[in-house]
């Protein structure tokens, strides 16, 4: 079975720092006036960048676990 330095590692290593830069880039983006909370479709493509990022970082997690236990 591979070590946590070859499977968990990198996982904790792309989404913390991959994480920051896309928190750092939607803080600009809203800082710049470019995403408008009261637009409502503005929300909503602001809920869908966020939940793709989740959604991605809970897939990887998955397959993670399926290639290491099942």
């Amino acid at each position: 079975m591979p070590s946590f330095f070859h499977t968990w590692l990198p996982f904790i290593y792309l989404y913390v720092v991959g994480g920051i830069c896309f928190f750092v880039g939607v803080l600009i983006i809203t800082k710049s006036g470019a995403l408008n909370f009261k637009i409502k479709r503005h929300k909503k493509w602001f809920y869908v960048i966020l939940g793709g990022y989740f959604y991605f970082v809970f897939l990887h997690a998955f397959l993670i676990i399926a290639a290491l236990y099942l």
